[in-house]
């Protein structure tokens, strides 16, 4: 078996969201868990439409679960708030620091709720919190 590493290209100062047609199911047991079983989420990022950066999901009651390589934050008030995992999110390790560290807070989300939000992030453990637009 090899090996190999690469550097991470730079992050944008902002990344630019669209949302999937395609829902996710919140009781599907693999969106618990870091797994292979990706097809979905590699499908997206793989025809990511010109100038989006992230694909967001949204589960079958039409709750945001997370991005395809990221978890989602909505800022109000000054709080960040995430999905909870039973809409179907994982519990990613950036979104299980800011839970556990009282930043962020679990809130079930709408398509909405990222639309006005004061503040919107994606991020992920490789990343850190990414400033966020839904412009698609």
């Amino acid at each position: 078996m090899a090996v190999t590493a690469h550097p991470l290209p730079p992050t944008k100062d902002v990344w630019h969201l669209a949302l999937s047609d395609t829902p996710v199911r919140s009781d599907d047991p693999w969106l618990r868990v870091k797994t292979s079983r990706r097809a979905l989420y590699d499908a997206a990022r793989a025809a990511l439409p010109d100038g989006i950066d992230e694909m967001i999901f949204l589960n079958e009651r039409q709750e945001v679960a997370e991005g395809a390589i990221t978890s989602v934050f909505v800022e109000r008030a000054g709080a960040l708030i995430t999905p909870p995992l039973e809409s179907g999110c994982l519990p990613g390790v950036l979104r299980a620091q800011l839970l556990q560290s009282g930043r962020a807070r679990e809130v079930v989300l709408a398509a909405e709720d990222l639309r006005n939000a004061d503040r919107l992030f994606v991020g992920n453990a490789l990343r850190g919190l990414v400033p966020a637009m839904l412009t698609g």
